[in-house]
């Protein structure tokens, strides 16, 4: 190591289930290692998170200091851990850095590491700072903001700000895919407001928080705030540079307050592009008052997102959640770029170094390396060899179909029929209704059966859901109620199984097993899906 780390950990150290390998990063609330699976082991003990188990062989272990220090520092580090641990066990959603378990070093004989916490997290390929770095402009950089977007309005829809986004907050994952990550400033909001200790990144923070006052518990905060800080991300990651003039922080600053009092204009780079100049001054404000709102602003992204950027179509999310699949490959987008030392970074430490209802209301069951290169995703060819690119599949729908055939482990719910039936529900048009039938969206849902899908987590919404349903919503929906059909469909039923799942999702599971096949009122839709599963599964695969 080539600096003092806040927990210095030897390799080969044994936490839990894990052996601590290379050092990542270190700053001045916690320490990330690299970490592989080693077996039962000794070293920690559990300290209330059980899914351990769920986690892939290689992880990141950050470990918080709690065994030395002044008692109000140590009261200070306890804070911040206790604010990401009790986040991160409550939130478990598609743009938000997995945690598979905490623990607690309880080593005696280690008197540096005894009583440490240790969080053991979705180990990433690179951070939004590593990228930065990299390629200043990437042609990523949009599905990167929509998906950084999609992260915020997951945590505030769940009443959290996050108080500290900026581009080392930005995990990369190997697929390519944005996680948020270090939530040591995140609150929980009382009514309008949270309380977040005092500390921020100031090129990232409002100017209504720059002469705030700090209270006993903090200073107040809003998700507005994080409105704030992803305009200023959007203008560095689509033009290259910071919205604010000044060639230092402070400069930057002063600038910001100048701007909020009104003795200077807001002058957005020429290089940002022209349909994203609109969303970054509503973000932009010079009050909290005026500043656009989260929902607002992922509507707004997405609308933008999904437009030609650089000569190709992008949508603005990959699939609900790429989580690490068992027993199954699965192709990433792109190698991530950056190196490990500054994809630490965004683990939040600072310094690099070396099951529910029936569709129809029936009842039911409640990375670790580096390389270099930019992660774009080329929409029309990816999953090719999955899905035929050459049939008529819209480009910008081809990433979600793919990765969301992928977040199923049944080998029937493949590509091919997801995008089948989005043919024959609604020749994949986003924008269907159909009051008299109550569906709507790319995939037809009823709003009050969507409920029981629409979470990754297979939790339900906590309210029915208004349409418009946008597709990055209806299509994992799609693939989870899939995944659910599969294995209730009984076995020897006559007929291709794919299109058997397919006539189950637009009647019911029971419907089927009953029928003991497609039921004949719904012989023709099953024929459609037959054609077009045919048309799209390229040639080779079944």
């Amino acid at each position: 190591m080539n600096e003092p780390y806040a927990v210095p950990v030897p390799r080969g150290y044994r936490v839990g289930d894990w052996e601590v390998r290379e050092p990542i990063a270190t700053g001045a609330f916690g320490s990330v290692y690299a970490a592989r699976r080693a077996g039962d082991a000794g070293g920690a003990s559990p300290a209330g998170a059980t899914d351990g188990a769920d986690a892939p062989a290689s992880v990141a272990l950050k470990f918080l200091p709690t065994g030395t220090g002044t008692p109000r520092y140590l009261a200070h580090l306890r804070e911040l851990a206790e604010r990401e641990v009790r986040l991160l066990r409550r939130l478990r959603r598609p743009r938000l850095v997995r945690m598979y378990e905490t623990l607690t070093v309880d080593d005696p004989g280690e008197p540096r590491l005894d009583g440490a916490t240790v969080l053991v997290l979705e180990r990433a390929a690179g951070s939004l700072s590593g990228l930065l770095a990299a390629d200043p402009r990437p042609a990523s950089g949009p599905l990167l903001l929509a998906q950084v977007c999609e992260g915020l309005a997951q945590l505030h829809r769940a009443g959290w700000v996050h108080g500290d986004l900026k581009p080392g907050n930005v995990l990369l994952m190997a697929d390519g895919s944005a996680r948020l990550a270090d939530f040591n400033m995140a609150a929980e909001l009382e009514g309008t407001h949270a309380y977040t200790p005092a500390f921020s990144t100031p090129d990232y923070t409002p100017p209504e928080l720059l002469w705030s006052e700090i209270g006993e518990r903090g200073r107040q905060t809003r998700p507005s705030a994080d409105v704030w800080a992803f305009g200023i991300l959007a203008h560095l990651v689509l033009a290259g540079s910071l919205p604010l003039p000044g060639g230092t922080p402070a400069a930057r600053r002063d600038a910001a307050v100048a701007y909020a009092r009104g003795t200077d204009e807001l002058r957005l780079s020429p290089e940002l592009p022209e349909e994203w100049r609109e969303i970054v001054r509503a973000c932009l404000t010079r009050t909290h008052t005026g500043r656009i709102g989260t929902e607002a602003l992922l509507r707004r992204v997405a609308q933008v997102t999904a437009a030609p950027v650089d000569g190709r179509r992008l949508w603005w999310r990959s699939a609900a959640f790429l989580r690490a699949r068992r027993g199954k490959g699965h192709r990433v987008l792109a190698a991530a770029a950056a190196t490990a030392a500054v994809a630490a970074l965004a683990y939040g430490v600072a310094g690099p170094t070396g099951a529910g209802p029936d569709r129809h209301g029936g009842g039911g069951p409640g990375a670790g390396g580096s390389s270099a290169g930019t992660p774009a995703v080329a929409a029309a060819s990816y999953g090719a060899a999955e899905l035929r690119t050459d049939r008529g599949v819209p480009p910008a729908y081809r990433l979600l179909i793919v990765e969301t055939a992928h977040d199923c482990a049944d080998a029937h719910v493949t590509p091919a029929l997801i995008a089948a039936m989005l043919k024959v529900e609604s020749d994949f048009d986003p924008d269907l209704a159909d009051p008299a039938r109550d569906e709507y969206g790319i995939a037809r849902w009823t709003p009050r059966v969507l409920r029981w899908w629409m979470n990754e987590d297979g939790t339900p919404g906590e309210t029915v859901p208004e349409p418009p349903f946008p597709p990055a919503e209806s299509i994992p929906a799609m693939g989870r109620y899939l995944c659910w059909i599969a294995p209730r469909l009984d076995d020897g039923l006559p007929g291709d199984r794919r299109v058997l799942i397919a006539a189950a999702y637009r009647t019911s599971y029971r419907t089927v097993n009953d029928a003991a096949g497609v039921p004949p009122q719904y012989r023709d839709y099953a024929d459609r899906v037959a054609h077009y599963l045919k048309e799209y599964t390229p040639a080779g695969r079944t």
